[in-house]
Parts: structure tokens; sequence; C-alpha cells
């Protein structure tokens, strides 16, 4: 993802600059790039699986089957490494159907054959782990056959896959917002799982993976528009076509703040009904809803937030686009959520999630809009286009 969003904002300005050649060699050093690390991060997570796994929460009954998944899924990484950069790729490209479709391919596939294998072949636990190696690979299938199609103006050869190091750069300073907020992500994981076994054991957790589930599909719009806005931002901003860079950012924090809205009204209503989906633990049934509702209760503001620091990192100003990324969940919730628990018990891990929705959302929006006034001024009539 690092690599992938990082060097496909300088894809976009070079294709709006009309600078293709630098564009070619970005996108080469991001498959030699994705390729060196993640077959590095493969055999690292091989060689400690054993003590990766429990210190992300999987102890007692929970190690052995997330053994099992987390290895035969782990081989796949490569694959759906090389999808999602180029899944990037296509976005900088201006081609949104094809970007969409390369991430469909992997969620019905997944879908298709956790059905086959877990229902009809009774595989359980390999069953699911093959199923989404496998969808990797059909997605990557569909990627490298969009870059060799005409729907491309990315011809890579063997010359671009050699590295170059301002390219280099300029990739690992935008893509560390990215790697980051993913860092962030996995430590949140990692003490919210062993914050909630201790507060209430595996059922809490069983509660937090749930929410974590819905989190990533309720989201999936905005985070939708969210990626659909960093090339026309990245691309206009290359092009000095400030006029439409601000009616970008306007359209896209408004439209995502509306499916923001949908999923609060959603999850607010039906939350008990999507919990029984996935489980009949009574236990669990009865404690999900209520944390459920306390995750998503600031969801129609944060699209201002994910919009926000997404700009300056399309526009690459990597500084304020990290800075922006770590306050949400590195510099506002990490913290409360060390310290909140003490005084209210588990209510205090779930309210920790819109505080810093909020107060991050306050402070990208002071910065956003501070940006728009003095860099992105409304066009004259003897400029615009």
């Amino acid at each position: 993802m690092a690599i992938g969003i990082g060097g496909s904002s300088i894809i976009s300005r070079a294709l709006g600059g009309g600078d293709k050649k630098k564009a070619l060699k970005t996108f080469g050093n991001q498959i030699s790039l994705t390729l060196l690390f993640t077959f590095t991060m493969v055999f690292l997570g091989l060689l400690f699986v054993d003590s990766l796994i429990p210190t992300f929460g999987g102890k007692g009954d929970i190690f052995e089957p997330a053994k099992v998944y987390y290895t035969i899924v782990l081989y796949g990484v490569p694959l759906l490494a090389l999808c999602m950069m180029g899944n990037s790729v296509i976005r900088a490209e201006g081609k949104p159907k094809f970007a969409m479709t390369a991430m469909i391919i992997p969620s019905v596939g997944n879908l298709v054959l956790d059905y086959i294998l877990i229902n009809h072949l009774d595989m359980g636990m390999y069953g699911a782990a093959w199923a989404t190696t496998i969808s990797y690979f059909l997605c990557l299938v569909y990627v490298i056959w969009f870059f060799y199609s005409e729907n491309s103006e990315l011809k890579i050869n063997w010359s671009h896959l050699g590295f170059n190091w301002p390219i280099l750069k300029e990739t690992s300073s935008l893509g560390f917002v990215t790697l980051a907020r993913q860092a962030v992500v996995s430590i949140t994981y990692l003490l919210m799982n062993n914050i909630l076994y201790d507060l209430g054991g595996e059922d809490s957790v069983t509660v937090y993976a749930i929410i974590g589930r819905m989190l990533m599909f309720a989201l999936f719009p905005v985070l939708g528009v969210t990626q659909g806005f960093l090339p026309i931002a990245g691309y206009n901003y290359g092009a000095e076509n400030w006029q439409r860079v601000r009616k970008s950012i306007n359209t896209a924090v408004l439209y995502a703040s509306i499916l923001g809205f949908v999923v609060f009204v959603l999850i607010m209503i039906f939350s008990e009904e999507i919990v029984a989906v996935f489980t009949d633990n009574p236990v669990v049934n009865s404690a999900t809803p209520e944390a459920m509702r306390w995750v998503f209760a600031a969801t129609p503001i944060v699209a201002l937030q994910l919009i926000g620091s997404a700009y300056f990192q399309s526009i690459g100003k990597a500084v304020p686009a990290l800075l922006l990324t770590l306050s949400r969940q590195g510099f506002i919730f990490i913290p409360l959520v060390l310290i909140l628990p003490h005084y209210f018990g588990e209510i205090g891990v779930w309210i920790a999630f819109p505080i810093a929705d909020v107060l991050s959302t306050i402070i990208t929006g002071y910065f956003l809009n501070r940006e728009i006034r003095l860099k992105l001024k409304p066009a004259t009539a003897e400029n615009l286009p």
C-alpha cells in the first residue's frame, strides 16, 4: 500500500505535467520495491510465526486456527501486494472502472471459493485460507492483463525496473504516510486484542473482530471516494489547475460525508441484526451492538479527516500528510485506549473511537482549510481555463 500510493502520487503528477518517462520509471521501481519487501516479509513472517500470532492476540483456542489461516495467507502476500500496488497505479492513470473491477474480483472470488471449499469440500480453516490466497491470484491475473492491454499507457520494460534514487526517495517519503498508517493499524489491533482479552477474554476479542470486519466493509464506500480523489487531486495539482483541485476536494468531502451518514444510520438501526449474521454466541450477541454504536458514532464527520490527510499525500506534501494521518489513531486513539479502560472498563475502549474521530477531524479541517485559502485561491476571470 505504501509503495502503491506513494508512487502513484508521483505518477499522477507526472502524467498531469506531461512527463511520461518519469511515470514509467516510477511504475517500474514500484514493482521492484514491492517484490523485494514482500518476499522479505514472507520469510520473516514464517520464521517468527509462533511468536507473532500470540503477540497479536491469537491466544488459547484461537492460536491453532489462526496459525493455519496465517501461514497459508502469508504465501499469497506477494500476490496481494502486487494487486494493491497495481490498483493504485490503475487509478493514477485515471481508469477507476478497471480499478473497481480489480477490487471486486478478490472479494467475489473469496466469497465463492469460501462457499465451495468450506461448505462443499469441508476444508474448514484451510478452505478459508486457500480461498483468500487463490482470490489474490485471480486479482493479479486481471491487473497484469490491464497493463498489457491497450487500456494502459504505462508499458514498462526491464530498464524501468532498475532503482532510481530520486524516485525511490520521493516514493518512500510519500509512501511512509501509508506505511505509518498501516503500522499504527497493526499496533492498534495488537493493543486492542490484548486489552480486550484481559478485560473480557475471548468473547471480547470476538466482539472486536466483528466490529473490525464491519469497519472494513461499512467504510469501503467512504474509502472508495478517498482513493478516487487521490489521482484527480494529484493530476490537477501537477497541471496547476487550482480551481479543479478545490472542486475535487469539495466534491469528495460532500459525497464521502453523505455515504458516512448512511453507514451511521444503518449501524444505529440494525446493529443487532448485523451482529446476528456473524455469530450465535449469546454473550457476543449481547455485547457487540452497543460497542458497535459507540465505534461508529462519529462516522458522518470522519470523511473530512480521511480526505484532508489524503489531499496532502496526493500533492506530494509528505510531512503534513503523515502528521494528519497519524493524528487519528496514533496521537489520539492509542493514548485514549490505554487510559480510558482504567476508569471505565471495557466501555472505555469503545468510547475512545468517537473521541479520536472528532478531535482528529477538527485538526485536519483546520489545516485543510488553511491550505485551501493560502494555496488554492479561487481562479480569476483571466486565468480560468
